[in-house]
């Protein structure tokens, strides 16, 4: 059978206020297309579908009519997660509808999924909370998914009936997941296991979460997870969260994460975005391939000290979104700002970088300076540290500060 394994779509996300929401449009397009070329029997979607716990009727529009594609209007399975971005409530409140689709809505770690076969085809084995057996119509034996979707460790504790705070909550989760498998995850299937966490091989520094993504990795939001907490029986671990297409590990099995379908933050700046294809068959290793998504535009970092070179840049590179640093010596000039802004319609972020001269004379005007007034030597000190005069309201703040502490 084949499976399609896409995560992180945040429709509704913006980059800082540029919409992005006609390249979403275009990708998940793009990822339904794929899905048909390659007569997917399957596709899980790994969490944070929206961008927010509120998202806006447009982006419910979107995400409704691309899962109708996804199922081929109903006649292939797709399981939904929600992840930290999305609300569980919102999530799962089409779910009765969605089901008769083949469209499987999980959020709620208390919701058991009601066994029985669909008008299309499609049959619920077995399921129990956090697992669901299908049998889908044209594969000859059954798939089985372990579902994790997102939840703070309250809920988890809650969900798995543990109120000791010193049990470990990996450990907690592990016990739960290895149950699930024995009981139902045999040979004579295939096996799925469907998060939405952060997940490192045990003994590896996590590191930091990726700007880009609302960290979890906090009190009160979850631990990072090990890998080897995911049960042997599972054939793939199919995860999100984090925005780079990478798997954790290879063997025993794959635990890969799929990537965001566009780059959401300049963070992932030079990142190729994927959905990946995984071929599966009970008892046997599976084989899995990433698939680049073509569409929306890239985003970039770049330096220049030239406004010359800094031009001709943009203009070989106009299909993107970007954040420029310029090297100069003072700060950036009104004309020089509006030559780089009139050149191209995607710079986000103009960023002075000051190339400070450490001579003597500069020593000189620093004793000199030291006769102005406090208001006057912060707008001096602001003016060379950010490249550009304080904003009016931050000066009124610190007038305010300093009135303080004369008074």
């Amino acid at each position: 059978m084949k499976i399609l394994h896409t995560a992180d779509w945040h429709l509704g996300k913006k980059l800082q206020e540029v919409s992005r929401f006609e390249e979403q449009q275009l990708v998940l397009e793009e990822i339904a297309t794929i899905a048909g070329k390659h007569d997917v029997d399957l596709v899980l979607v790994a969490g944070d579908i929206f961008d927010n716990f509120n998202p806006s009727h447009d982006a419910v529009e979107l995400l409704y009519r691309t899962l109708r594609k996804l199922s081929r209007n109903g006649t292939r399975p797709v399981l939904v997660i929600s992840g930290n971005h999305d609300a569980t409530q919102f999530v799962e409140a089409p779910d009765p509808l969605a089901k008769e689709m083949g469209i499987f809505f999980y959020g709620n770690y208390d919701r058991v999924i009601p066994v029985g076969k669909l008008d299309n085809g499609l049959e619920i084995l077995e399921s129990e909370a956090g697992f669901v057996s299908l049998k889908i119509p044209g594969v000859d034996f059954p798939v089985r998914i372990i579902l994790a979707p997102y939840a703070n460790e309250l809920l988890l504790r809650s969900y798995l009936g543990e109120k000791d705070r010193e049990q470990e909550l990996r450990n907690l989760l592990a016990g739960r997941w290895k149950n699930l498998a024995d009981k139902y995850c045999d040979a004579r299937g295939v096996n799925l296991f469907l998060g939405h966490f952060f997940f490192v091989n045990e003994g590896e520094d996590p590191g930091p979460e990726p700007e880009s993504e609302r960290p979890i990795l906090h009190v009160g939001g979850t631990q990072a997870l090990y890998t080897n907490h995911i049960p042997n029986q599972v054939q793939y671990a199919a995860l999100g969260h984090l925005h780079r297409y990478h798997a954790v590990r290879s063997s025993p099995f794959p635990v890969v994460y799929a990537s965001s379908p566009l780059a959401y933050s300049f963070s992932e700046a030079g990142q190729e975005k994927q959905v990946v294809l995984i071929e599966a068959k009970p008892n046997q290793p599976v084989n899995y391939s990433a698939i680049p998504l073509t569409q929306g535009r890239n985003l970039e970092r770049k330096t220049f000290a030239e406004l010359t070179v800094a031009l001709e840049w943009l203009a070989d590179h106009p299909n993107c979104f970007l954040e420029l640093t310029y090297v100069t010596e003072h700060s950036i000039d009104a004309a020089t700002r509006r030559s780089l802004m009139k050149a191209h319609d995607g710079i986000i972020n103009i960023i002075p970088q000051i190339n400070r001269n450490k001579g003597g004379s500069d020593q000189q005007l620093q004793v000199a300076d030291l006769e102005k007034d406090m208001l006057t030597l912060f707008g001096m000190y602001y003016q060379e540290e950010k490249g550009q005069a304080p904003h009016p309201e931050l000066t009124a703040v610190f007038k305010e500060v300093i009135s303080q502490n004369d008074a």
